[in-house]
């Protein structure tokens, strides 16, 4: 695959690997002999599994453009069709059975729409299975993590590079190695650990790492809450968010062989007993790690995000004082919608109705799930209570199908996201609980606890200030014999600079709904004109028309931050942007955007000194900044002048591997000469 500089410093060289590094070692393909794999380093991958959902669709179109007619490895590969699976159109349903046709004639595990949300499938299934590495085109492949596999985004075009090769790049984040300690109190649950760390360490502490789980409070959650906080480590910043490979996790392997037979290929005694032996083998205390953070989860109470913000934290009793009135509810998604949620849903709704004026919609995360859940009666008790059904997939949660929420209603939700207008109108709110309190408040008609519904009273009592410490250690010195990046030097046919007018768009975690709305994500057919017309829409419906020919957008921290929709970067390359400067970008964007042929940079200063100049205005959310801008590509200098001011500024270097993809115009060129070559 895609061959790149190999960068290590010589302490970490010596240091034992953490758990990320070790699984990554098993995976990756071009690391041989002695060497070991580290932070930082760019190596090929050859996943256990990669899956795609309704995106196979985008997928099929760049396996067949790169000139590919067969699969390096057919059972490498899952299609699930899970996010919309309510439109029943007859476009929709050729699009369903052109994937479906596909799958069968290439040999590959299909599972159709209603079966359930493809990270729940890979997880039930054991493509995710402990201490392998699985990735998906969906940003929620973070999720594996809860049962200890090393789950990742990659994006549409390292899919189809995957299907057509067997291999994709990667570079191995810096790690975050995150303690938990001691044990929820009683009603708090893993929604509550996620969101409270998503909106109070809400400062980038963990931007594009892969995280960690360990200590003895990440031994003390189930599965279940595990699969809930690796999910939502997406929404925190992470790459990955893996927890220790322990008897709970030995102990939900064996219940699922009793589930599904022993005869299963992924998931059976043997399988079972390589894991026992491998998990015995426990992670170096001289382990080395980017970041090292304590939460303490006695002291957490039950919180709630938003609205319109994971990087926003409340304690429930502050919100519920408040007497916020909803119009909606959801209990659904991959994050929150397994059947110990239903069942604690059922406890808080056993015998009381939804409120007049309230929709309540639920989804399983599965088939699987819901024929439990009906067994147990606790599905029957949320139906009884006016809960409206949709069928197991993504729906709402990705602003498709029923129940979105209109102009000015206000939605609490048990998903994973609230961008502002991605669950439905931008001028809604909508907040993300755990499936009790959403379910309180679907009965109740306002933010509410689910103390006052259940005689058990199991809620937290209080508010409590979560205790959390974040140690950040020296960075080991790099060796002498590093590879050292070359300056003032570009490729054949990659230009030497750049000039244009900087456009400003000052926002933080401007969110891939923001840039490329979800309601057009699987649009597959649209062409790049009408793409580019939609770029930026829910972040300001006048970007385009401000835009000039080789403006040169500019905005806030993590920009691209949310799901891994390769729109999101195509809409501004089509738009005719060139060029990216961000403070920080989310690393997921920046892989599809360079994936795409479109160059982004981080420049933290220009970003400072140009929300110094302008601030955030509201009115103004898209600002011609008056500033001319010619970047340097070779030399890595950005040179600003305006009004006879001249600034200038450090910028990354450009690399050859991905001056190479520019030049060609994305992985799927890069990996079409690739085949021909061969």
């Amino acid at each position: 695959m895609l061959r790149m500089r190999h960068f290590s410093s010589a302490p970490l060289s010596r240091a034992p690997q953490n758990l990320i590094e070790r699984i990554v070692q098993k995976y990756a393909v071009d690391v041989t002999g002695p060497v070991k794999v580290k932070q930082g380093d760019f190596v090929s991958i050859s996943p256990a599994h990669v899956m795609t959902h309704d995106n196979t669709g985008a997928v099929l179109g760049k396996f067949a453009s790169i000139g590919a007619s067969k699969f390096a490895r057919a059972s490498q590969a899952v299609f699930t069709l899970d996010h919309d699976v309510q439109n029943k159109s007859e476009k929709n349903l050729e699009k369903y059975a052109k994937i479906e046709k596909f799958a069968r004639e290439k040999g590959v595990d299909f599972y159709p729409a209603g079966t359930g949300i493809g990270h729940q499938t890979m997880v039930e299934q054991g493509y995710a299975f402990p201490l392998s590495m699985a990735v998906a085109s969906d940003s929620h492949s973070n999720m594996y993590g809860g049962i200890g596999c090393l789950g990742t985004p990659i994006v549409r075009t390292d899919a189809a590079a995957i299907w057509a090769t067997g291999r994709t790049w990667w570079q191995v984040p810096p790690v975050a190695k995150v303690e938990l300690l001691g044990k929820l109190p009683s009603g708090c649950t893993g929604k509550d650990v996620i969101v409270a760390l998503c909106g109070l360490l809400n400062k980038d502490e963990v931007l594009n790492h892969a995280i960690e789980f360990t200590g003895p409070g990440a031994a003390s959650l189930s599965i279940d809450e595990r699969l809930t906080i690796a999910n939502m480590t997406t929404e925190w910043g992470a790459l990955a968010g893996v927890f220790p490979v322990d008897q709970t996790t030995i102990d939900f392997v064996a219940n699922r062989i009793n589930v599904l037979g022993p005869n299963h290929k992924r998931i059976n005694a043997e399988a079972l007993d390589a894991l026992k032996k491998e998990a015995a083998e426990p992670v170096s205390k001289d382990a080395v790690y980017a970041k090292h953070i304590t939460f303490d989860l006695a002291s957490l109470s039950p919180h709630i995000s938003g609205p319109n913000s994971v990087k926003v934290a409340t304690p429930l009793s502050e919100l519920e004082s408040r007497n916020i009135k909803i119009h909606k509810a959801y209990l659904l998604s991959c994050v929150n919608s397994r059947q110990s949620d239903i069942k604690a849903a059922a406890e808080v709704m056993r015998g009381h109705k939804v409120a007049e004026g309230v929709e309540f919609y639920i989804a399983p995360a599965s088939k699987e799930v819901q024929r439990d859940a009906e067994a147990s009666g606790d599905w029957g008790v949320l139906v009884d209570a006016g809960a409206k059904v949709l069928p197991a997939g993504c729906g709402p949660c990705i602003g498709l199908g029923a129940g979105l929420l209109q102009d000015g209603e206000v939605g609490i939700s048990a998903t994973n996201r609230n961008f502002k207008g991605r669950m439905g109108s931008r001028s809604a709110q909508a907040y993300l609980a755990s499936p009790a309190v959403v379910a309180a408040s679907a009965v109740t008609g306002k933010i509410s606890s689910p103390e006052a519904l259940i005689s058990s009273k199991t809620t937290a009592a209080g508010p409590k200030t979560p205790a959390f410490t974040v140690t950040i250690p020296p960075k080991p010195k790099p060796s002498s014999s590093s590879s050292a990046k070359s300056a003032d030097s570009t490729i054949e046919g990659f230009p030497s600079k750049h000039v244009g007018e900087l456009i400003f768009c000052p926002q933080d975690n401007l969110d891939t709904d923001g840039i490329y709305p979800g309601a057009f994500t699987y649009q597959d057919d649209i062409p790049p004109a009408e793409m580019a017309k939609i770029a930026m829409r829910n972040y300001d419906p006048k970007f385009t028309s401000i835009l000039k020919k080789n403006d040169v957008l500019v905005s806030g921290f993590n920009f691209g931050t949310g799901s891994s929709r390769e729109q999101a970067a195509t809409c501004l390359l089509h738009a005719g942007i060139p060029l990216i400067l961000a403070g920080s970008l989310s690393e997921t964007y920046k892989r599809n955007a360079i994936n795409n042929g479109l160059l982004c940079l981080e420049v933290p200063d220009l970003v400072r000194d140009l929300v110094a100049e302008f601030g955030k205005p509201k009115e103004t959310p898209t600002i011609r900044t008056g500033w001319t801008a010619e970047i340097e590509y070779g030399a890595g200098v950005l040179k600003l002048s305006k009004d006879g001011v001249v600034k200038e500024y450090s910028v990354p270097v450009v690399g050859k591997a991905a001056q190479e993809l520019i030049v060609l115009g994305g992985l799927e060129n890069w990996v079409k000469a690739k085949i021909a070559g061969q």
